[in-house]
């Protein structure tokens, strides 16, 4: 049987990279975006749903929508996050709390509906794409790396709680700048690789059970720990 996948934060970086992984596996796979229309233009068979993270209501609709049309859910990957920066005393704290919703909130409306799902069919991969401020906060960050320090309590919880019921929890820090045509690159892969990244998601969602990870960094050779 066909099996389904859904990215949330669908965009031409990682989630393109990952979307392009799991099509050539033979997944049916889901986009979601706020706006609906997915960056990852090279699936062209993908299902693209509007989606905002941060509404119950909304993921629920998502959820519902791929029961109707898309393959039991196997993989999902929450992408999205949302960066807040600033000196602490000048922070609007409108956009701290909708930084919070993206970046953490959103995650958790997710996973609920997926392990609902992943729970009835007995198996599944949960995916959560992190940061460098997911393990250290920065000046002048903080609302990034809350949002962040929360996404990863979520998924080593998520993890002890349903990895003995068969769901692989895994949680991505990804420690440094993702590679896109609008940055240069100042040396020789001091970017990370999309598909690269894509790549090691692919590898830790088919670990045996017996010797799975809920938490991989990656960074580029050039990156400081």
């Amino acid at each position: 049987m066909r099996k389904g996948a859904l990215i949330v934060g669908a965009g031409a970086g990682i989630s393109g990279a990952f979307a392009r992984l799991l099509a050539r596996n033979g997944y049916a796979v889901a986009l979601a975006s706020r706006s609906g229309a997915g960056r990852a233009t090279e699936v062209p068979a993908a299902l693209r749903i509007a989606c905002d993270a941060t509404v119950p209501e909304s993921v629920a609709g998502l959820f519902k929508r791929l029961d109707a049309e898309l393959p039991p859910l196997d993989v999902v990957l929450y992408n999205p996050s949302a960066r807040v920066r600033g000196a602490l005393v000048d922070l609007d704290p409108a956009d701290v709390r909708a930084g919070l919703e993206v970046t953490a909130f959103g995650a958790f409306l997710v996973a609920q509906q997926a392990v609902r799902r992943l729970l009835a069919r007995g198996s599944g991969s949960l995916l959560f794409t992190g940061a460098s401020a997911s393990v250290k906060g920065f000046a002048g960050s903080a609302p990034f790396a809350m949002g962040k320090f929360a996404l990863r309590g979520l998924a080593q919880s998520l993890a002890r709680e349903f990895a003995p019921r068969n769901i692989h929890v895994a949680h991505f820090v990804i420690d440094g700048g993702v590679r896109s045509a609008e940055r240069p690159e100042p040396s020789p892969d001091s970017f990370l690789d999309p598909d690269a990244i894509a790549q090691a998601y692919w590898n830790v969602i088919c670990q045996p059970r017996s010797a799975w990870s809920w938490e991989l960094e990656l960074r580029p050779w050039v990156e400081k720990f």
